[in-house]
């Protein structure tokens, strides 16, 4: 199925108006994470590794709403952590679509059936059950057996309750192409709306080190792949086949961080979502103040070896706007296999890697014990 016809006239017509307006640097996604708690302790994952009283936090249904109005984004990618945690997921959800925004909720499953009926299911809203691979490949990447058994007990009752339903798959270097092709397979087989792939991005704090893709054998492994679904024709994608033609070594891209800007407990997050340098507390702070040509492929280390979705997708996004004959041709030609690949972006001048993560988990804890300890005194003077 692929994305819906609505949802790419609405996202087109948006990025028109933008244009129209004058506007360089706008937001495609929103990617909201109102906590980083979780209840998986994935080994490829750097967005738990936090004190207990960080991940205790939440940020609140009003400032969740504010970060929707205040980005304007026409899509809101709703992660974490694990959203149905938060308790008020289903009224951010609601205000979202009320704002006919589209909302997308990246989720582990494992709380979906418990949850579901606090849902209901609409044109704007679909569920992003995260299954990265069939059950050994899964189970092995989310270090808990079971797991891929439970999840796809949640996908198949969400669809019988009539919601949309996408997966988002993360690949690493051990990744089996004709496994993951025959994977693919299976889920579109399904009747889901989508499949949304990326490679894993190397997190500084991630505890597994040894499993994340550099650029070339991103490259080799996604043609690989494409190679055995008819050039990718054959798997229902929720991505820009631009952006897919990017991963299969074909189009050489610089990210474009600001078109999917991260608000979290945090704050704003400076870059993107994958890298957490600092934080701004407005919106429009994050988008005036931040220093964007320090960052992305070529300008700074620890971008080097990153073709995630949520940094290209909206640069493939652009491309399409400005070459629609190409992206035309990617669709009905299929994503090519075989051949040079484009160059890539050098190296050699990037600014070496800053490693302040330890910092502002200091400043945020400190935050929190003040806050902590202002309300013990008020609860005392009452």
């Amino acid at each position: 199925m692929g994305i819906p016809f609505l949802q790419m006239a609405q996202i087109g017509a948006y990025v028109v108006r933008q244009r129209l307006s004058g506007r360089k640097k706008f937001p495609l996604v929103l990617m909201l994470e109102p906590l980083f708690r979780c209840n998986l302790a994935c080994a490829g994952c750097g967005k738990i590794d936090y004190p207990d009283k960080i991940l205790n936090q939440r940020l609140p249904l009003a400032d969740c709403l504010d970060a929707i109005d205040e980005c304007g984004a026409p899509v809101v990618v709703i992660a974490g952590g694990e959203p149905l945690l938060h308790k008020d997921l289903p009224q951010i959800v609601e205000g979202a679509i009320a704002r006919r925004k589209f909302v997308t909720v990246c989720t582990n499953a494992l709380l979906l059936e418990k949850h579901i009926d606090r849902y209901k299911p609409n044109r704007y809203f679909n569920w992003s059950i995260h299954l990265d691979g069939d059950k050994g490949m899964h189970d092995q990447s989310v270090c808990q057996t079971g797991v891929y058994d439970r999840a796809l007990s949640a996908l198949m009752l969400a669809k019988r309750k009539g919601f949309r339903v996408t997966i988002n798959c993360t690949l690493f270097n051990n990744a089996d192409a004709q496994r993951v092709a025959a994977f693919f397979d299976t889920v579109s087989a399904l009747g889901i709306e989508g499949i949304t792939v990326s490679p894993g991005y190397a997190y500084e704090r991630a505890p597994d080190q040894q499993h994340f893709l550099n650029r070339e054998k991103t490259k080799t492994l996604f043609r690989d792949i494409f190679s055995r679904g008819d050039k990718g024709r054959a798997w229902p994608f929720f991505q820009s086949k631009l952006f897919l033609d990017f991963l299969a070594g074909n189009r050489t891209y610089q990210c474009t961080p600001w078109g999917n800007p991260t608000r979290t407990v945090f704050g704003w997050q400076r870059p993107c979502y994958l890298l957490g340098e600092g934080y701004a507390a407005t919106f429009r702070e994050l988008m005036d103040e931040t220093n964007w040509d320090s960052y992305g492929t070529g300008n700074y280390e620890k971008c080097a070896d990153c073709m995630v979705h949520c940094g290209f997708e909206a640069t493939a996004v652009e491309d399409a706007f400005k070459n629609p004959l190409h992206a035309l041709g990617v669709a009905l030609n299929g994503i090519r296999t075989q051949g040079e690949m484009t160059p890539d972006i050098p190296l050699e001048g990037q600014r070496p890697a800053e490693f302040v993560f330890s910092r502002h988990v200091e400043n945020k804890l400190a935050e929190i014990v003040e806050a902590e300890s202002s309300g013990e005194r008020l609860s005392a003077a009452e």
